[in-house]
Formats: structure tokens, C-alpha cells, sequence
């Protein structure tokens, strides 16, 4: 069973996985309600979550909205950190999430501006290295687990930098190797064999380290490094099933 859903997350194009994943949600969802774990992201209980990812991590993934545990504290952290519910903000959602796509979409204050190369769900198809928008253009920008498939990531965060108003900001996570002080890249690293072993993943072309930080303040931006774990209790990263480690990156322009 294990192997035939990673032959299908590697074999299926993303964004007929995409299309899939609703109406996955719909049908399977409902056999899942219960009181063990919660999402606040679509704001239901399940008696358990998907597992999901390389290795297979237990209990992670909503059987509500696909929401995994990065989306999750995410999502309270915009609550309790930030403007994000609060002022009216024109956002720009690079890759946008299922888990975050729907509920957005209803929010009265965001002005919701998505883009992708391919993902159905981005209303502007792009290449995050050259956005098609004005300087200056977007209070709040999101860009989560795509930098680390760019090859010219510094062009991408440059972009970043450049269509945001001045002091907007944005959140752009990448999967860490916290072990790691500097980021790993070889570029003779090329078949999606040797990139899994490497990286991770067979679409990744490199390996962050903690120099992650480095790298975006290098592109322009102020960078605050937030372990917000550690203002949640033991329990309530359990009940919402949340990471074990995560630094959410906040940057300012």
C-alpha cells in the first residue's frame, strides 16, 4: 500500500493530483470524523489522520482539507502573529495549497492573486523567477516547499523582493535539514534517483540549511526565524498534530 501511493505522488502529474485531492476529501472524509485529532484550518475532528511522505510519517495528513502539519501551525500563526485576518491585504500565493486555497477564497478582506506554472488552482501561470506583476504590488506574499525546485533559487527570492510593497511581507518555508549549517546543492546531482538519496525528493535540486536565513537576507529582506512552537503546549501540538520542529521564516521587506 505504502509503495503504490509514492508511485502515484511521483508518477501522477500535480496537477491532476490536485484535481484528485477534492474529490478524494469529499468521498473518503467523512469516514474519518471523530475526536482525536484537529484541524483548524477546515475546523473538523477525526479520530485519525492520513499518514503521508518520505518516510511516511504517522498521523499527519487531514482527511478535511489535506492540510499537513507545517499548514497547520502556519495557519495559527497568522491568527495570532500578524495582520493576516485583520486589514484588507492583497496577497499573492505562489503554489497555492488546497488546505489554504478554499478558506482564503472567502476571506472579505483579501484581495487573492494565485500563480503557478501548473497547478489548476492558479489563476495566473508564471515562473516564480519571472513574475508577471508590477513592482511594489502585493502586501502579503506566501511561497511555501518551492524554492527547493527552482535551479536559480536567488532569482526567485529576488522576485519576491521585488513585487512587494515596502514593509509588506511574506512567509516562504522550505524543507530544513536543521542538522545542516549550510545549504547542500551539486548540480552533477541530476537523476531522480540521486536526487531523493540527496535532497530528499526526486524534483529537488538542493538541501537547506540553517544558512536558509542567510540566503534571504541576502536577496534584501529582513528575516525573523520563529520557532513558534515553543509557545504551544505539549497537548496542543498533539491534538492539532503539528511538527516536531519547524522555524517559520518571516520576512519583511
Amino acid at each position: 500500500m505504502k509503495s503504490a501511493k509514492l508511485f502515484l505522488i511521483n508518477k501522477i502529474p500535480r496537477k491532476y493530483l490536485i484535481i484528485l485531492s477534492f474529490l478524494f476529501v469529499k468521498i473518503f472524509s467523512i469516514f474519518f470524523y471523530g475526536h482525536k485529532f484537529y484541524c483548524p484550518i477546515c475546523q473538523k475532528s477525526f479520530w485519525k489522520f492520513f499518514d503521508y511522505g518520505r518516510p511516511i510519517r504517522k498521523n499527519v495528513l487531514c482527511p478535511g482539507c489535506l492540510s499537513l502539519e507545517r499548514h497547520r501551525l502556519l495557519w495559527l500563526f497568522f491568527k495570532d502573529k500578524t495582520n493576516f485576518f485583520k486589514d484588507n491585504i492583497r496577497l499573492l500565493h505562489i503554489a497555492p495549497e488546497q488546505a489554504f486555497y478554499k478558506k482564503i477564497k472567502k476571506m472579505n478582506n483579501v484581495d487573492y492573486v494565485t500563480s503557478d506554472l501548473e497547478s489548476p488552482l492558479a489563476q495566473v501561470k508564471a515562473d516564480i523567477k519571472n513574475l508577471p506583476f508590477d513592482d511594489n504590488e502585493f502586501d502579503v506574499l506566501i511561497c511555501n516547499h518551492v524554492l527547493e525546485h527552482i535551479d536559480d533559487d536567488k532569482k526567485a527570492m529576488q522576485e519576491i523582493w521585488r513585487v512587494l510593497k515596502p514593509n509588506a511581507w511574506a512567509i516562504v518555508q522550505v524543507p530544513m535539514d536543521f542538522s545542516r549549517i549550510k545549504t547542500f546543492e551539486d548540480k552533477n546531482i541530476t537523476s531522480p534517483k540521486d536526487r531523493e538519496k540527496y535532497f530528499g525528493q526526486h524534483d529537488h535540486l538542493r538541501l537547506y540549511g540553517l544558512d536558509y536565513k542567510d540566503r534571504l537576507e541576502q536577496a534584501g529582506f529582513k528575516v525573523d526565524a520563529i520557532d513558534y512552537l515553543t509557545l504551544l503546549s505539549d497537548n496542543r501540538k498533539k491534538y492539532l498534530a503539528l511538527p516536531k520542529k519547524e522555524l517559520i521564516y518571516l520576512l519583511r521587506k
